[in-house]
């Protein structure tokens, strides 16, 4: 038996069936899908168009702008605040430049944000990360596991260094005992450690007391090096930095006598600063796509960059440090942010270098070569932001 229906009818039907087709997917797309930047671009929009207060977040980069770094312009006030130098530093820095990340998109942007400077101590929290990609890919087993059971170059064979875990080191609470690259881990000595130079005090067991020390993390980007037995620049850069789109700007530069030898290759261990030359030199544009990829909880558009139990991790206050995570720092007390919500954290260099993250509110704040503490800008641009 044969139907036949009217070509009209036939059509009915086919937009009918388009229509739930198309009903159906929009239903299956996120309400709001979330914007990844592309390499070489990223989109702007303007604070209206994404319901923020135009003249208040104007007024907040008016007030930036007035508060430029009292740094030296060509760094030669370095070796007085750090210490002799092991490594390079430019010849120039940038002014107080910045951006504002808003729901994904640049909001604002001030200053010359391609400049590649120093970043100082937020490489601490890019040496994290490369952690962070050691642990997604089985190189390092658990945080809890001590560095030495692994690390065989005789920097953990002493009764003490041999109880230093993977996550004392993030957490800077391991009192690792030694030298690194003609630096002691206690900071005696003016020459060695310029204003940085401290008093003798009593090593505690490790785990047990926190302290901001370099020489601990030169040790431990060397036994990441150890562990990827690949220069841990490589790892970011092809793990991290490539796949978020940033720039072939950036680099990380090793002091002049920071080179080991890995399988028979001639490698180079890298700072998590710039305390004494070398470190992350990197712009501000790169230090927002890096911010925006933990914004993201680790994950750029379809990819788990950082495993998001190791985000969460390191986003948790340690026993012993002010407020302080896996090499972030954070404000769940309310006192490193002033005036911010306690979700906020960020990234900190001398300078200052900062990147300033608030999930709740979507953003992420880029500020370069600024005096005072980060939190006074950015509560200027949450205040921006219309309830």
């Amino acid at each position: 038996m044969k139907f036949s229906l009217p070509l009209a009818a036939c059509a009915l039907m086919l937009s009918a069936l388009l229509t739930t087709f198309h009903d159906d997917a929009r239903a299956a797309q996120p309400a709001s899908a979330v914007y990844y930047p592309p390499a070489g671009s990223w989109a702007k929009k303007s604070a209206s168009e994404l319901g923020m207060d135009q003249a208040a977040l104007d007024s907040a980069v008016a007030f930036a702008k007035t508060r430029e770094s009292t740094r030296e312009m060509d760094f030669s006030d370095q070796e007085r605040i750090f210490g002799s130098m092991l490594g390079s530093v430019p010849d120039i820095r940038a002014r107080t430049n910045g951006i504002v990340i808003y729901k994904g998109y640049v909001v604002a942007e001030f200053g010359d944000t391609t400049w590649v400077d120093p970043t100082y101590s937020a490489a601490k929290s890019m040496m994290s990360t490369v952690a962070a990609i050691g642990v997604r890919d089985g190189r390092i087993s658990s945080l809890d596991e001590p560095v030495g059971k692994t690390v065989k170059d005789g920097g953990y064979d002493s009764a003490h260094n041999a109880l230093v875990t993977w996550k004392m080191h993030l957490q800077q609470e391991s009192e690792w005992q030694g030298t690194m690259f003609g630096k002691k881990d206690d900071f005696i000595g003016k020459a060695a450690f310029g204003e940085g130079e401290r008093k003798p005090r009593e090593i505690r067991p490790p785990g047990t007391f926190y302290e901001y020390n370099d020489v601990r993390i030169n040790r431990f980007g060397l036994s990441l090096l150890r562990t990827f037995k690949q220069s841990v620049p490589t790892v970011f850069r092809r793990e991290v930095m490539d796949p978020i789109g940033a720039s072939n700007t950036w680099r990380w530069i090793p002091y002049h006598n920071s080179f080991v030898e890995i399988d028979g290759r001639q490698l180079a261990s890298v700072s998590g600063g710039t305390r004494w030359g070398g470190g992350v030199w990197i712009n501000a544009q790169d230090m927002a796509r890096f911010g925006y990829l933990w914004l993201r909880g680790g994950k750029w558009d379809e990819k788990q960059i950082v495993p998001s139990a190791f985000v969460k991790a390191a986003l948790t206050p340690s026993d012993h440090g002010p407020d302080y995570g896996y090499l972030w720092w954070l404000n769940t007390q309310g006192k490193n942010y002033p005036d911010l919500p306690t979700t906020a954290y960020g990234a900190r260099g001398a300078g200052s270098n900062t990147i300033t993250i608030l999930p709740e509110q979507d953003l992420v704040v880029v500020w370069r070569w600024h005096s005072g503490n980060e939190a006074e800008f950015v509560k200027r641009v949450v205040a921006a932001i219309k309830p």
